[in-house]
Protein backbone atom coordinates (compact mmCIF):
# COMPACT_ATOMS: atom_id res chain seq x y z
CA UNK A 1 0.00 0.00 0.00
CA UNK A 2 1.13 3.54 -0.72
CA UNK A 3 1.41 5.87 2.30
CA UNK A 4 -1.31 8.51 2.55
CA UNK A 5 -0.48 11.75 0.72
CA UNK A 6 0.02 14.68 3.05
CA UNK A 7 -1.10 18.14 1.97
CA UNK A 8 1.70 20.36 0.71
CA UNK A 9 1.22 22.75 3.66
CA UNK A 10 1.67 19.88 6.11
CA UNK A 11 4.87 18.75 4.35
CA UNK A 12 6.26 22.28 4.51
CA UNK A 13 5.38 22.62 8.18
CA UNK A 14 7.07 19.31 8.99
CA UNK A 15 10.24 20.29 7.11
CA UNK A 16 10.35 23.74 8.75
CA UNK A 17 9.86 22.23 12.20
CA UNK A 18 12.90 20.02 11.62
CA UNK A 19 15.23 22.95 10.81
CA UNK A 20 15.73 24.31 14.35
CA UNK A 21 16.52 20.81 15.63
CA UNK A 22 19.15 20.37 12.94
CA UNK A 23 20.63 23.81 13.67
CA UNK A 24 20.79 23.09 17.38
CA UNK A 25 22.97 20.07 16.63
CA UNK A 26 25.76 22.38 15.43
CA UNK A 27 28.99 21.75 17.35
CA UNK A 28 30.11 24.25 19.98
CA UNK A 29 32.76 26.79 18.95
CA UNK A 30 36.35 25.61 19.17
CA UNK A 31 37.87 26.87 22.42
CA UNK A 32 41.40 28.27 22.26
CA UNK A 33 43.30 30.72 24.41
CA UNK A 34 44.91 33.70 22.70
CA UNK A 35 48.32 32.07 23.21
CA UNK A 36 47.13 28.81 21.65
CA UNK A 37 45.53 30.52 18.67
CA UNK A 38 48.57 32.72 18.16
CA UNK A 39 50.79 29.62 18.05
CA UNK A 40 48.31 27.89 15.69
CA UNK A 41 48.52 30.89 13.33
CA UNK A 42 52.31 30.82 13.39
CA UNK A 43 52.21 27.10 12.54
CA UNK A 44 49.91 27.77 9.58
CA UNK A 45 52.43 30.30 8.31
CA UNK A 46 55.42 28.06 8.97
CA UNK A 47 56.89 30.55 11.45
CA UNK A 48 58.91 29.15 14.35
CA UNK A 49 59.69 32.41 16.11
CA UNK A 50 58.68 36.08 16.03
CA UNK A 51 60.95 38.98 16.84
CA UNK A 52 60.24 40.52 20.21
CA UNK A 53 58.33 43.77 20.29
CA UNK A 54 59.58 46.94 21.96
CA UNK A 55 58.95 47.59 25.66
CA UNK A 56 57.00 50.64 26.78
CA UNK A 57 59.23 51.03 29.85
CA UNK A 58 62.03 53.46 28.86
CA UNK A 59 64.36 51.80 31.42
CA UNK A 60 64.03 48.38 29.80
CA UNK A 61 67.02 47.00 27.84
CA UNK A 62 64.52 46.51 25.01
CA UNK A 63 62.90 49.93 25.38
CA UNK A 64 60.98 51.35 22.43
CA UNK A 65 63.02 53.74 20.34
CA UNK A 66 62.34 57.43 21.00
CA UNK A 67 65.31 58.78 19.04
CA UNK A 68 64.17 60.40 15.82
CA UNK A 69 67.59 59.85 14.19
CA UNK A 70 67.00 56.07 14.41
CA UNK A 71 63.31 56.09 13.47
CA UNK A 72 63.46 55.45 9.73
CA UNK A 73 65.39 52.27 8.92
CA UNK A 74 63.04 51.84 5.95
CA UNK A 75 62.62 55.35 4.50
CA UNK A 76 61.06 54.29 1.20
CA UNK A 77 57.26 54.11 1.29
CA UNK A 78 55.00 52.42 -1.27
CA UNK A 79 53.78 54.95 -3.82
CA UNK A 80 49.99 55.24 -3.56
CA UNK A 81 49.80 56.50 -7.14
CA UNK A 82 51.90 53.79 -8.78
CA UNK A 83 50.05 50.79 -10.19
CA UNK A 84 51.54 47.32 -9.74
CA UNK A 85 52.11 47.34 -13.49
CA UNK A 86 54.51 50.25 -13.02
CA UNK A 87 52.24 52.82 -14.64
CA UNK A 88 51.44 56.04 -12.80
CA UNK A 89 47.94 57.02 -11.82
CA UNK A 90 47.15 60.38 -13.38
CA UNK A 91 43.35 60.62 -13.17
CA UNK A 92 40.66 60.25 -10.52
CA UNK A 93 39.09 57.51 -12.62
CA UNK A 94 42.30 55.46 -12.65
CA UNK A 95 42.58 55.89 -8.86
CA UNK A 96 39.01 54.75 -8.30
CA UNK A 97 38.91 51.80 -10.70
CA UNK A 98 42.52 50.57 -10.70
CA UNK A 99 44.81 51.73 -7.91
CA UNK A 100 42.36 51.92 -5.02
CA UNK A 101 41.24 48.28 -5.51
CA UNK A 102 44.91 47.18 -5.56
CA UNK A 103 45.55 48.87 -2.22
CA UNK A 104 42.36 47.45 -0.70
CA UNK A 105 43.38 43.95 -1.79
CA UNK A 106 46.80 44.30 -0.15
CA UNK A 107 45.28 45.52 3.11
CA UNK A 108 42.71 42.71 2.98
CA UNK A 109 45.22 39.95 2.40
CA UNK A 110 48.18 41.08 4.50
CA UNK A 111 47.02 43.53 7.17
CA UNK A 112 43.37 43.66 8.29
CA UNK A 113 41.95 40.51 6.73
CA UNK A 114 39.08 39.73 4.43
CA UNK A 115 35.44 40.21 5.39
CA UNK A 116 33.37 37.30 4.02
CA UNK A 117 31.60 38.05 0.75
CA UNK A 118 28.30 37.50 2.53
CA UNK A 119 27.80 38.42 6.16
CA UNK A 120 24.66 37.87 8.24
CA UNK A 121 21.89 40.44 8.21
CA UNK A 122 21.38 42.65 11.25
CA UNK A 123 17.91 43.43 12.57
CA UNK A 124 17.89 46.57 14.69
CA UNK A 125 15.57 46.78 17.68
CA UNK A 126 14.92 49.95 19.68
CA UNK A 127 14.77 48.56 23.22
CA UNK A 128 14.43 51.87 25.08
CA UNK A 129 13.60 55.49 24.24
CA UNK A 130 14.07 58.26 26.79
CA UNK A 131 13.33 61.97 26.68
CA UNK A 132 15.88 63.56 28.96
CA UNK A 133 18.41 66.38 29.29
CA UNK A 134 22.11 66.44 28.49
CA UNK A 135 23.30 69.57 30.23
CA UNK A 136 20.67 72.15 29.29
CA UNK A 137 19.75 70.48 25.97
CA UNK A 138 16.58 68.37 25.73
CA UNK A 139 17.32 65.17 23.86
CA UNK A 140 15.77 61.94 22.71
CA UNK A 141 18.04 59.02 23.60
CA UNK A 142 17.54 55.56 22.15
CA UNK A 143 19.12 52.30 23.18
CA UNK A 144 19.30 49.81 20.33
CA UNK A 145 20.37 46.24 19.88
CA UNK A 146 21.42 44.91 16.49
CA UNK A 147 20.47 41.24 16.42
CA UNK A 148 22.79 39.46 13.99
CA UNK A 149 21.10 36.59 12.16
CA UNK A 150 22.69 33.42 13.52
CA UNK A 151 20.33 30.91 11.96
CA UNK A 152 23.24 29.23 10.16
CA UNK A 153 25.11 28.72 13.45
CA UNK A 154 22.98 29.23 16.59
CA UNK A 155 25.88 28.33 18.88
CA UNK A 156 27.15 31.93 18.52
CA UNK A 157 24.94 34.91 19.30
CA UNK A 158 25.93 38.48 18.40
CA UNK A 159 23.88 41.43 19.66
CA UNK A 160 25.41 44.80 18.78
CA UNK A 161 24.94 47.50 21.44
CA UNK A 162 24.31 51.04 20.18
CA UNK A 163 22.97 54.25 21.66
CA UNK A 164 21.74 57.23 19.65
CA UNK A 165 21.09 60.67 21.15
CA UNK A 166 19.66 63.56 19.12
CA UNK A 167 18.38 67.04 20.04
CA UNK A 168 14.68 66.81 20.87
CA UNK A 169 13.87 70.08 19.12
CA UNK A 170 15.79 69.54 15.88
CA UNK A 171 13.83 70.83 12.87
CA UNK A 172 14.91 67.87 10.72
CA UNK A 173 17.49 65.10 10.32
CA UNK A 174 20.78 65.95 12.03
CA UNK A 175 24.44 65.03 11.48
CA UNK A 176 25.70 62.40 13.94
CA UNK A 177 29.10 61.64 15.46
CA UNK A 178 29.44 57.87 15.93
CA UNK A 179 32.01 56.86 18.55
CA UNK A 180 33.52 53.48 19.29
CA UNK A 181 32.82 53.47 23.01
CA UNK A 182 31.96 51.34 26.00
CA UNK A 183 29.05 49.39 27.48
CA UNK A 184 25.96 50.95 29.00
CA UNK A 185 26.32 51.49 32.77
CA UNK A 186 24.83 48.41 34.40
CA UNK A 187 23.34 47.42 31.07
CA UNK A 188 20.47 49.83 31.64
CA UNK A 189 19.44 52.74 29.50
CA UNK A 190 21.42 54.92 27.11
CA UNK A 191 24.82 56.07 28.28
CA UNK A 192 24.56 59.78 29.10
CA UNK A 193 27.61 62.03 29.61
CA UNK A 194 28.42 64.03 32.74
CA UNK A 195 27.05 67.55 32.73
CA UNK A 196 30.37 69.33 32.58
CA UNK A 197 32.25 70.07 35.79
CA UNK A 198 35.69 71.59 36.04
CA UNK A 199 36.70 69.74 32.89
CA UNK A 200 34.27 71.84 30.86
CA UNK A 201 31.68 70.53 28.46
CA UNK A 202 31.82 66.86 27.57
CA UNK A 203 32.35 66.00 23.92
CA UNK A 204 28.69 64.98 23.77
CA UNK A 205 27.61 68.40 25.00
CA UNK A 206 29.86 70.09 22.46
CA UNK A 207 28.29 68.01 19.69
CA UNK A 208 24.74 68.82 20.87
CA UNK A 209 25.63 72.53 21.06
CA UNK A 210 26.12 72.43 17.29
CA UNK A 211 22.66 70.95 16.83
CA UNK A 212 24.10 67.52 15.97
CA UNK A 213 23.50 64.13 17.51
CA UNK A 214 25.89 61.50 18.78
CA UNK A 215 25.93 57.72 18.93
CA UNK A 216 28.08 55.19 20.77
CA UNK A 217 28.67 51.67 19.54
CA UNK A 218 30.26 49.02 21.79
CA UNK A 219 33.01 47.16 19.89
CA UNK A 220 33.15 44.18 22.26
CA UNK A 221 29.51 43.46 21.50
CA UNK A 222 30.61 42.89 17.89
CA UNK A 223 33.86 41.04 18.48
CA UNK A 224 35.76 40.38 21.71
CA UNK A 225 39.10 42.16 22.09
CA UNK A 226 41.13 38.98 22.54
CA UNK A 227 42.57 36.23 20.40
CA UNK A 228 40.72 33.78 22.61
CA UNK A 229 37.43 35.15 21.26
CA UNK A 230 38.04 34.67 17.54
CA UNK A 231 35.78 31.60 17.34
CA UNK A 232 32.94 33.69 18.73
CA UNK A 233 31.59 37.15 17.90
CA UNK A 234 30.89 38.05 14.30
CA UNK A 235 34.14 36.41 13.12
CA UNK A 236 33.30 33.16 14.89
CA UNK A 237 29.71 33.26 13.66
CA UNK A 238 30.83 33.60 10.04
CA UNK A 239 33.37 30.79 10.54
CA UNK A 240 30.81 28.48 12.23
CA UNK A 241 32.88 28.45 15.41
CA UNK A 242 36.11 27.37 13.69
CA UNK A 243 39.51 29.16 13.94
CA UNK A 244 40.50 31.72 11.34
CA UNK A 245 42.32 31.19 8.09
CA UNK A 246 45.44 33.35 7.71
CA UNK A 247 43.68 35.98 5.57
CA UNK A 248 40.43 36.13 7.57
CA UNK A 249 39.39 39.42 9.13
CA UNK A 250 40.57 40.51 12.55
CA UNK A 251 38.87 42.55 15.25
CA UNK A 252 39.57 45.95 13.63
CA UNK A 253 37.70 44.99 10.48
CA UNK A 254 34.97 43.37 12.57
CA UNK A 255 34.48 46.52 14.64
CA UNK A 256 34.44 48.58 11.44
CA UNK A 257 31.85 46.17 9.99
CA UNK A 258 29.69 46.80 13.05
CA UNK A 259 29.98 50.56 12.61
CA UNK A 260 28.79 50.14 9.01
CA UNK A 261 25.78 48.22 10.26
CA UNK A 262 25.00 51.12 12.59
CA UNK A 263 25.20 53.39 9.56
CA UNK A 264 22.70 51.08 7.84
CA UNK A 265 20.34 51.75 10.75
CA UNK A 266 20.92 55.52 10.56
CA UNK A 267 19.76 55.40 6.95
CA UNK A 268 16.36 54.24 8.22
CA UNK A 269 16.00 56.69 11.13
CA UNK A 270 14.28 59.96 10.15
CA UNK A 271 16.09 61.80 12.96
CA UNK A 272 19.50 61.19 11.35
CA UNK A 273 21.04 62.60 8.17
CA UNK A 274 23.01 59.47 7.28
CA UNK A 275 24.98 61.34 4.60
CA UNK A 276 26.60 63.39 7.38
CA UNK A 277 27.97 60.86 9.85
CA UNK A 278 31.41 61.15 11.44
CA UNK A 279 33.23 58.10 12.84
CA UNK A 280 35.45 58.64 15.90
CA UNK A 281 37.62 56.56 18.20
CA UNK A 282 40.67 56.61 20.46
CA UNK A 283 43.64 54.26 20.68
CA UNK A 284 42.65 50.79 19.39
CA UNK A 285 39.28 52.31 18.58
CA UNK A 286 41.11 55.09 16.73
CA UNK A 287 42.56 52.32 14.58
CA UNK A 288 39.05 50.94 14.05
CA UNK A 289 37.68 54.40 13.20
CA UNK A 290 40.32 54.86 10.48
CA UNK A 291 39.67 51.36 9.12
CA UNK A 292 35.91 52.02 9.05
CA UNK A 293 36.46 55.34 7.30
CA UNK A 294 38.78 53.79 4.72
CA UNK A 295 36.53 50.87 3.84
CA UNK A 296 33.05 52.40 4.03
CA UNK A 297 32.83 55.45 1.80
CA UNK A 298 29.50 56.48 3.31
CA UNK A 299 31.22 57.95 6.38
CA UNK A 300 31.66 61.66 5.77
CA UNK A 301 34.42 62.54 8.28
CA UNK A 302 36.89 60.62 10.44
CA UNK A 303 38.27 61.67 13.84
CA UNK A 304 41.21 59.35 14.52
CA UNK A 305 42.62 59.63 18.04
CA UNK A 306 46.10 58.39 19.02
CA UNK A 307 45.72 55.33 16.81
CA UNK A 308 49.40 54.36 16.63
CA UNK A 309 50.61 51.14 15.03
CA UNK A 310 47.92 49.41 13.00
CA UNK A 311 46.22 52.79 12.67
CA UNK A 312 47.63 56.02 11.26
CA UNK A 313 51.27 55.41 12.32
CA UNK A 314 53.59 54.32 9.53
CA UNK A 315 54.48 50.64 9.93
CA UNK A 316 57.98 51.30 8.60
CA UNK A 317 58.80 53.65 11.49
CA UNK A 318 60.87 52.25 14.35
CA UNK A 319 59.54 54.63 16.98
CA UNK A 320 57.36 53.57 19.89
CA UNK A 321 55.12 50.60 19.14
CA UNK A 322 56.28 48.40 16.27
CA UNK A 323 54.89 45.77 13.93
CA UNK A 324 56.39 43.18 16.30
CA UNK A 325 54.20 44.44 19.14
CA UNK A 326 50.99 44.29 17.13
CA UNK A 327 51.91 40.80 15.88
CA UNK A 328 52.34 39.52 19.45
CA UNK A 329 49.81 37.35 21.29
CA UNK A 330 48.17 40.36 22.96
CA UNK A 331 47.24 42.28 19.80
CA UNK A 332 47.50 39.97 16.78
CA UNK A 333 43.74 39.38 16.81
CA UNK A 334 43.23 42.93 15.55
CA UNK A 335 44.85 41.95 12.26
CA UNK A 336 44.86 39.19 9.67
CA UNK A 337 46.98 36.17 10.50
CA UNK A 338 49.22 37.03 7.55
CA UNK A 339 50.37 40.13 9.42
CA UNK A 340 52.52 37.92 11.66
CA UNK A 341 54.88 37.27 8.74
CA UNK A 342 56.21 40.82 9.05
CA UNK A 343 57.45 40.14 12.59
CA UNK A 344 59.08 36.85 11.64
CA UNK A 345 60.73 35.99 8.34
CA UNK A 346 59.83 39.40 6.87
CA UNK A 347 60.02 42.98 8.19
CA UNK A 348 57.87 46.09 7.97
CA UNK A 349 59.84 46.97 4.84
CA UNK A 350 58.24 44.00 3.08
CA UNK A 351 54.65 45.12 3.68
CA UNK A 352 53.04 45.93 0.32
CA UNK A 353 51.19 48.87 1.88
CA UNK A 354 51.61 51.33 4.72
CA UNK A 355 49.44 53.62 6.83
CA UNK A 356 49.60 56.59 4.44
CA UNK A 357 47.68 54.44 1.97
CA UNK A 358 45.04 53.66 4.59
CA UNK A 359 44.56 57.41 5.01
CA UNK A 360 44.52 57.75 1.22
CA UNK A 361 41.63 55.26 1.01
CA UNK A 362 39.57 57.88 2.85
CA UNK A 363 40.04 60.41 0.05
CA UNK A 364 38.41 62.68 -0.91
CA UNK A 365 36.61 62.67 2.47
CA UNK A 366 37.93 64.57 5.50
CA UNK A 367 40.17 62.96 8.15
CA UNK A 368 41.39 64.58 11.38
CA UNK A 369 44.44 62.89 12.95
CA UNK A 370 44.66 63.60 16.69
CA UNK A 371 47.45 62.87 19.18
CA UNK A 372 48.53 63.94 22.67
CA UNK A 373 51.70 65.42 24.07
CA UNK A 374 54.88 63.37 23.91
CA UNK A 375 55.63 64.26 27.53
CA UNK A 376 52.13 63.45 28.82
CA UNK A 377 50.81 60.72 26.52
CA UNK A 378 54.29 59.41 25.79
CA UNK A 379 55.94 58.49 22.51
CA UNK A 380 54.43 55.00 22.11
CA UNK A 381 51.84 56.05 19.51
CA UNK A 382 54.42 58.05 17.48
CA UNK A 383 52.90 61.45 16.75
CA UNK A 384 55.32 62.17 13.91
CA UNK A 385 54.66 58.77 12.34
CA UNK A 386 50.94 59.56 12.16
CA UNK A 387 51.62 63.06 10.85
CA UNK A 388 53.81 61.60 8.08
CA UNK A 389 51.05 59.20 7.08
CA UNK A 390 48.86 62.25 6.55
CA UNK A 391 51.62 63.95 4.58
CA UNK A 392 52.13 61.01 2.23
CA UNK A 393 48.40 60.57 1.65
CA UNK A 394 48.38 64.12 0.28
CA UNK A 395 49.09 63.29 -3.39
CA UNK A 396 45.93 61.18 -3.59
CA UNK A 397 43.81 63.97 -2.10
CA UNK A 398 45.37 66.44 -4.51
CA UNK A 399 44.69 64.15 -7.48
CA UNK A 400 41.03 64.17 -6.41
CA UNK A 401 40.92 67.96 -6.24
CA UNK A 402 41.29 68.25 -2.45
CA UNK A 403 44.02 69.47 -0.12
CA UNK A 404 46.36 67.55 2.13
CA UNK A 405 48.15 68.85 5.24
CA UNK A 406 49.86 71.63 3.30
CA UNK A 407 53.28 71.07 4.90
CA UNK A 408 55.91 68.39 5.45
CA UNK A 409 57.27 70.10 8.57
CA UNK A 410 56.09 68.58 11.85
CA UNK A 411 54.23 71.43 13.58
CA UNK A 412 54.71 72.73 17.12
CA UNK A 413 52.36 71.29 19.73
CA UNK A 414 48.81 72.74 19.64
CA UNK A 415 49.26 73.96 16.07
CA UNK A 416 46.14 73.08 14.12
CA UNK A 417 46.66 72.06 10.50
CA UNK A 418 43.05 72.18 9.35
CA UNK A 419 42.99 73.99 6.00
CA UNK A 420 42.76 70.84 3.89
CA UNK A 421 40.79 67.62 3.93
CA UNK A 422 43.60 65.96 5.93
CA UNK A 423 43.99 67.63 9.32
CA UNK A 424 46.40 67.15 12.24
CA UNK A 425 46.75 68.51 15.75
CA UNK A 426 48.90 67.47 18.69
CA UNK A 427 47.30 68.68 21.92
CA UNK A 428 49.01 69.18 25.30
CA UNK A 429 47.10 66.41 27.10
CA UNK A 430 47.47 62.66 27.43
CA UNK A 431 45.92 59.60 25.80
CA UNK A 432 42.63 61.23 24.92
CA UNK A 433 40.92 63.15 22.13
CA UNK A 434 39.40 65.53 24.72
CA UNK A 435 41.44 68.72 24.08
CA UNK A 436 41.04 68.35 20.31
CA UNK A 437 37.23 68.19 20.22
CA UNK A 438 36.67 71.98 19.78
CA UNK A 439 39.15 72.12 16.89
CA UNK A 440 37.76 68.97 15.33
CA UNK A 441 34.17 70.19 15.49
CA UNK A 442 35.11 73.44 13.73
CA UNK A 443 36.90 71.38 11.10
CA UNK A 444 34.01 68.92 10.69
CA UNK A 445 31.47 71.73 10.37
CA UNK A 446 32.78 72.36 6.85
CA UNK A 447 31.65 68.88 5.88
CA UNK A 448 28.72 67.87 8.09
CA UNK A 449 27.38 71.24 9.23
CA UNK A 450 23.80 72.21 8.54
CA UNK A 451 22.88 72.16 4.82
CA UNK A 452 22.62 75.96 4.81
CA UNK A 453 26.28 76.20 5.82
CA UNK A 454 27.61 73.70 3.32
Amino acid sequence: MLPPRLPAAALLAAATAALPALAQDAPAPVTLTAKEDHKRTMDLLGIKELRRGADGNPKSPNAANADESKATPYPDLPDPLLLKSGRRVTSPEAWRTQRRPEIVEDFDREVYGRVPRETPKVKWEVVATEKTMVGDVPVVAKRLVGHVDNSVYPAVTVDIQLTLTVPANAPGPVPVVLEFGFAFPGGKGPALPPSGGKGGLSWQQQVLAKGWGYAIIVPNSIQADTGGGLTRGIIGLCNRGQPRRVDDWGALRAWAWGASRALDYFETDPAVDARRVCIEGLSRYGKAALVAMAYDERFAVGFVGSSGAGGAKLHRRDFGEKVENVAGAGEYHWMAGNYLKYAGPLTAKDLPVDAHELVALCAPRAVFISVGSATVEGTWVDARGMFLAGVHAGPVYELLGKRGLGTREFPPQETALVDGEVAFRQHAGGHTTGPNWPTFLRFADRYIGTPANR
